[in-house]
C-alpha cells in the first residue's frame, strides 16, 4: 500500500489565515497612515508656555513641538515610507522593513514623552528675549499635544507589530506586474456559431475575427 506524506502535498492556505491577512493589512494601513498624520500635526502645535522677565515685565513665550524636538516628525515620515515599502519587498526584506516601521513608532513615542517635560526650548527663548544667556523661563506649563504625538507614534508602532506578525500573509506589489514589461499572451478566441448573429457581434466587440481566418 502506498502512503502519501503531508510533506509531499503541502496544505493550501487556510481561509482563516487569509481573513487574518486581510484584516491585519487594513488595520496596519489605517494605523500607520493615521499615526503619521497625527504625529506630524501634533508637532506643529504648542507644547509648552512660559514667561520671561524683560525690562521689569513678564513676556509670554510659547514653544511648538518642532521647537522642542524634530524627532517625532522625522520618524513619522520614516514610518510612513516604511509602511509603503513593506509591499515592495518579500520574505526577509519585509521583516526588516516591518522592524524599521515598529522602531520608528517606538522612537516617536519616546521622543514625544521626553518632549512633554522639556524646558530647554523655552529657556533658549527666554535668554534671547532678555538678552541674558543665564535667564530661564518662569511659570512653565505644558500642553497635551506631546501626548497626542506619542499616541500617533503608538499607532505607527502598532502598524509595525502587525507587519511583523502578519506581513507574510500580505500581497507584494511586485507580484502583480511583469518585470520585463512583456505583454501577456492573448487568449485563444472562442468558436463562434455563424448561425447566431449575436455571437458574431460579441466576437467583434472583443476584437476577435469571427471567421476564424
Amino acid at each position: 500500500m502506498e502512503y502519501v506524506t503531508a510533506a509531499s502535498h503541502p496544505r493550501p492556505e487556510a481561509p482563516g489565515s487569509a481573513r487574518a491577512g486581510r484584516l491585519s493589512l487594513a488595520a496596519a494601513l489605517l494605523c500607520g497612515a493615521l499615526g503619521a498624520a497625527v504625529a506630524l500635526l501634533a508637532t506643529r502645535q504648542t507644547w509648552s508656555r512660559g514667561t520671561a522677565t524683560v525690562a521689569g515685565g513678564a513676556f509670554p513665550l510659547t514653544a511648538r513641538g518642532s521647537d522642542v524636538t524634530g524627532v517625532p516628525a522625522a520618524l513619522a515620515v520614516v514610518g510612513l515610507a516604511a509602511l509603503v515599502a513593506v509591499f515592495a519587498v518579500r520574505r526577509a526584506g519585509r521583516l526588516v522593513v516591518a522592524a524599521l516601521l515598529a522602531l520608528s513608532g517606538a522612537g516617536a513615542v519616546l521622543a514625544a514623552l521626553l518632549g512633554a517635560v522639556d524646558r530647554s526650548a523655552l529657556d533658549e527663548k527666554a535668554a534671547e528675549a532678555s538678552g541674558d544667556t543665564s535667564a530661564t523661563v518662569g511659570a512653565l506649563t505644558h500642553t497635551a499635544w506631546p501626548y497626542v504625538a506619542a499616541a500617533g507614534g503608538a499607532l505607527i508602532l502598532l502598524a509595525g507589530l502587525l507587519a511583523l506578525r502578519y506581513g507574510r500573509l500580505w500581497p507584494a506589489m511586485s507580484g502583480r506586474y511583469e518585470r520585463d514589461g512583456a505583454p501577456r499572451p492573448r487568449r485563444r478566441a472562442r468558436p463562434v456559431d455563424p448561425d447566431r448573429p449575436e455571437e458574431l457581434w460579441k466576437a467583434l466587440d472583443r476584437g476577435e475575427d469571427p471567421t476564424g481566418a
